[in-house]
């Protein structure tokens, strides 16, 4: 029963040796990483890049296709020997709930096994009052899917703020003891609650099914309220120190646009008033000048290609950040990133799927 409760010793952790049942559970955990990673390959492709025989693939493979986990691409013919059958996760084989929080509301999104967005809901904080009323959210959202997708819900991921930075509405709501909250949750809705800090959670999402999906090495940037940062080095997540920032994010300028009537999807138009594009170009200019400091600082002690920036702004304004710090850092690709509609919380929902499927 893979969507049964895990067993709380993971692999990795065992201090004696492996009976046949835990080596095949690794086994399976190495064939879904891969796929996680690598879309379309063939069972000769998981071999060699696993080392597995062809028929502990063979056996493998049937045995996910059997739990739909797996899916199976049309036939390909080469020029000599059998035809190639692409292997593929199935979206609908499993499901993951994310969970963050904003300014003025909470998010709730659903993805499927390919990281697809199939739900996702703002909940203002006026609507999450008392004990109880985030897990009734999330009901909510269960209910929503169709009972077959209900019972492959891999769990919940929570995206929590920094506790030093976040609003005093947040923290009531997450109340003082983190691992209270995990427990109430699950014992709410019978499901496993992960939790990681937010922008944490937003670089594991674009690292896992987004923009960073084959990068093993960049740097991350959140740009949210604040600009936020992590630096990814062979896959790993380095947080740095906590309640680092700076002052430059969309505060500044969402209070700007707000002046001239205007909201941040107004960024999305053809053209803005000629005092907000002003106050557009000059804010750009000041977060490029911010971020091209922080990427040539830290190039002068770690080398990587690739800066990730991750934004629920939109799309346009995203890009064009991406293309004028190309412009002053050509060396180096910028990367908006895939997930732009609460991204923390999709990152979110990707931790269950970390947890119950991949090989840590």
């Amino acid at each position: 029963m893979r969507f049964a409760p895990p067993n709380p010793l993971r692999i990795a952790d065992r201090a004696s040796g492996l009976n046949a049942p835990s080596v095949r559970s690794y086994n399976e955990r190495l064939v879904l990483s891969l796929l996680l990673q690598s879309s379309g390959i063939s069972r000769l492709e998981i071999g060699e890049k696993t080392g597995l025989s062809a028929q502990t693939v063979s056996v493998i493979v049937r045995s996910l296709e059997q739990e739909g986990l797996v899916s199976k691409g049309e036939a390909q013919r080469g020029r000599v020997g059998p035809p190639t059958i692409p292997l593929s996760l199935n979206p609908e084989g499993a499901f993951s709930i994310g969970v963050s929080f904003g300014e003025s509301a909470v998010d709730i999104a659903v993805i499927d096994f390919v990281g697809e967005v199939q739900h996702h809901a703002a909940h203002p904080y006026s609507a999450l009052q008392g004990s109880g009323a985030l897990a009734a959210k999330i009901e909510e959202t269960l209910a929503a899917l169709p009972p077959s997708s209900r019972t492959r819900v891999a769990g919940i991921g929570l995206a929590a703020p920094n506790e030093a930075g976040s609003p005093r509405h947040v923290r009531d709501l997450l109340g003082s003891d983190l691992p209270s909250l995990q427990a109430s949750i699950e014992s709410a809705l019978n499901l496993s609650v992960y939790i990681q800090d937010d922008i944490t959670a937003a670089a594991g999402g674009e690292s896992l099914f987004g923009v960073a999906r084959s990068l093993p090495d960049f740097l991350f940037f959140y740009l949210g309220s604040h600009l936020h940062s992590r630096l990814v080095l062979n896959y790993q997540i380095h947080s740095g120190r906590f309640g680092m920032s700076h002052d430059v994010g969309l505060l500044r300028l969402r209070e700007e646009l707000k002046r001239h009537g205007l909201v941040l999807s107004d960024i999305g138009r053809e053209t803005l008033p000629p005092a907000a594009a002003e106050y557009y170009a000059e804010w750009r200019r000041l977060y490029c000048r911010h971020l091209v400091g922080a990427v040539r600082s830290l190039l002068s002690f770690v080398s990587f290609n690739s800066v990730v920036i991750s934004s629920y702004a939109p799309p346009k304004l995203g890009q064009t950040l991406c293309s004028e710090l190309h412009e002053e850092v050509p060396e180096v690709d910028f990367l908006y990133g895939a997930n732009s509609v609460a991204p923390k919380a999709v990152g979110a929902a990707n931790l269950p799927y970390h947890s119950r499927f991949m090989v840590q």
